[in-house]
């Protein structure tokens, strides 16, 4: 006789009087990613680059997965993928993946090489349990990112440029976010 064990994670409910109990919530993980584009191959020559949409970084990753994981890593990680913001300024997105595939989602995304015909390289910069904690490292990042461009342009620590409004903006939506 086969046996098969099943496992209902079911928390008890305080809601209702008596004990009730409820399915636990789902699950999920959340990957910051930053695309480096990779600049052009001929030095003299300069390409204009046409922005990242969140559809493409998700046609991408499809196909990343499918690619180095098959079907059965899509089946993994399809039903739970979404990008839930992009900023096609700083090139980062937030991608919600189920927990037990994440890994299968990470590497995917780590093996990206291009989207759309043009190269990247993608850096996740931080993975968390909750949607809270990738909000916060998104505007840390965010921040960190308009710290180097002020940098690379050798700006006074006081001076006010489009940053500001667009470092507020960013952090609006990404608080806006909800799970």
């Amino acid at each position: 006789m086969v046996r098969f064990k099943v496992r209902l994670h079911l928390r008890p409910s305080t809601q209702f009087s008596g004990t009730r109990y409820r399915i636990a919530a789902r699950q999920n993980r959340w990957l910051l990613v930053e695309f480096l584009p990779v600049p052009a191959p001929v030095p003299g020559r300069a390409t204009a680059q046409e922005e990242l949409s969140s559809k493409q970084i998700w046609a991408a990753l499809k196909q990343s997965v499918i690619t180095h994981f098959g079907d059965t890593g899509w089946g993994a990680v399809g039903s739970s993928l979404t990008i839930k913001y992009f900023s096609p300024r700083t090139n980062m997105c937030i991608v919600r993946v189920a927990r037990d595939p994440h890994k299968i989602a990470w590497a995917s995304v780590t093996l990206m090489t291009a989207i759309d015909g043009r190269r990247y390289i993608p850096h996740v910069v931080h993975v968390s349990g909750t949607i809270k904690q990738a909000q916060l490292a998104a505007i840390r990042h965010n921040r960190e990112i308009v710290a180097r461009y002020r940098a690379r342009a050798k700006l006074p620590a006081g001076y006010q440029d489009s940053y500001e409004e667009y470092l507020r903006a960013s952090a609006q939506e990404i608080e806006a976010l909800q799970d």
